[in-house]
């Protein structure tokens, strides 16, 4: 959100790239600024967390801090750019937790990031970030938020899901680095909630998560069945090698498919798995009736509030009769989902373009309206999406050198480290949670 008005653009990062168009620029909003410290200052009076100032002065309640390492620059962005400027504060060091200094060369950060240091300043962070969650529905003064619509921050028309936007969309954030995703993800390449039990470690807790998809959707041997959202295989090839079922998965990635296919034939599985480049849409329309089950993982995100009803409608047209269909879809309570929709963030700019989360009332809406599938299950992951994250980060952190070695620079790093602190941090203060739902045909 912008305090007032939105006053800056939205020019297109390309992380991969380290290209940041206008971050390091400060926006000179004095009249902003000043509302945006005086918000602050109320916002963090009574919460458990402090906000440090160079002279050693504090704001807050006592807690997790966030460092002001350039206050002026700080409530510039934040009153510039909301939420956005927030992040935009962490990733150019104007703000920081646990001393994380950002270093004067961002192509040589030498010892910043040393990654225990890494892992103990975003634990911090998350901290932090968790009690904002827990308060982000009051953190704006309810009569701004009453004229949100005046003043929040619209998505980029080309960032729509429509076939092209929805490939360009999934190219900025899965099409990253194959090498970049295996160094933080467990040996399935697993990219979404895993299902913790005590005692486990990631890898169990992604299998667990998995086989209870397959069991939502029925799978029994000779089967056919269609997974949207390819990811790197991991579910194909567990469906197709325990549960002998023939799998076609769609992906818009170009390089999920090419691991994806790559690892499919190294397990002996490429006669039962078939990896199509292809919009869900493209391939409903020749594939009325030809599925058995249906499975998607955390891919509704990317579909876009205005095509819920073709992305449900095309999983109805493909199922034949008696299929299922097996969701898990990362959701927020409604009417955080009505206050916030058609709104641009941070996550919107730099790592989810395109994307929008459901609620469940949403979900249910929708295909009671335009489908013939009705919800019979429901099962709860999002507490499990804390450990998740937090080992995703941790895993992160503890392979900087080679992050750096794949060409990420400091500014990627501290921005894909707020991306998973910030996504615990909603998870962690029930904002948001992890849905398993299972649907039948009426």
């Amino acid at each position: 959100m912008a305090l007032l008005t939105p006053t800056r653009r939205h020019p297109t990062p390309w992380p991969a790239a380290g290209v940041w168009p206008g971050l390091f620029d400060v926006p000179k909003v004095p009249v902003h600024a000043a509302i945006a410290r005086r918000l602050a200052a109320a916002a963090v009076r009574t919460l458990p967390m402090s906000l440090e100032f160079p002279d050693g002065s504090r704001w807050g309640a006592g807690g997790p801090a966030l460092q002001l390492v350039r206050p002026d620059n700080f409530f510039a962005r934040l009153g510039a750019d909301g939420l956005i400027g927030f992040g935009e504060a962490w990733m150019t060091g104007d703000m920081t937790t646990g001393g994380w200094r950002v270093s004067a060369d961002r192509q040589d950060p030498a010892g910043a990031l040393d990654p225990a240091a890494a892992n103990a300043a975003t634990d911090e962070l998350a901290a932090v970030l968790e009690v904002l969650a827990h308060r982000m529905s009051v953190l704006v003064p309810r009569p701004l938020q009453a004229l949100r619509h005046t003043w929040q921050s619209r998505p980029p028309r080309p960032e729509e899901n429509t076939p092209t936007g929805a490939r360009e969309n999934i190219h900025r954030h899965y099409d990253l680095s194959n090498d970049l995703f295996e160094l933080f993800l467990d040996p399935s390449l697993t990219y979404s909630s895993a299902w913790f039990e005590p005692g486990d470690d990631l890898d169990t807790a992604q299998v667990r998560k998995i086989d209870a998809i397959l069991d939502l959707a029925r799978m029994r041997p000779g089967m056919r069945v269609l997974e949207i959202g390819s990811g790197w295989g991991a579910l194909a090839m567990r469906a197709a090698r325990t549960r002998d079922v023939h799998v076609t998965t769609l992906t818009l990635s170009e390089a999920q498919r090419e691991l994806a296919l790559r690892r499919i034939a190294d397990a002996g599985l490429s006669q039962r798995i078939d990896v199509l480049l292809e919009d869900y849409r493209v391939h409903a329309a020749r594939e009325a009736g030809s599925y058995d089950a249906v499975v998607s993982v955390e891919m509704i995100e990317a579909v876009g509030e205005r095509y819920w009803p073709d992305y449900f409608g095309a999983i109805d047209r493909m199922l034949a009769e008696g299929g299922r269909l097996s969701l898990q879809a990362i959701t927020m309570a409604h009417e955080r989902l009505l206050a916030t929709r058609n709104g641009y963030t941070w996550v919107h700019k730099y790592v989810f373009p395109g994307g929008a989360l459901p609620s469940m009332t949403a979900i249910d809406q929708v295909v009671t309206e335009h489908t013939r599938l009705r919800i019979q299950e429901t099962r709860r992951l999002g507490h499990s999406y804390v450990p998740t994250l937090e080992q995703w980060r941790h895993r992160f952190n503890d392979r900087l050198p080679q992050v750096q070695a794949l060409g990420f620079d400091e500014t990627f790093i501290r921005m894909w480290n707020f991306y998973l602190a910030y996504s615990q941090a909603g998870f962690a203060a029930d904002y948001l949670d992890d849905l398993q739902i299972g649907f039948a045909r009426q």
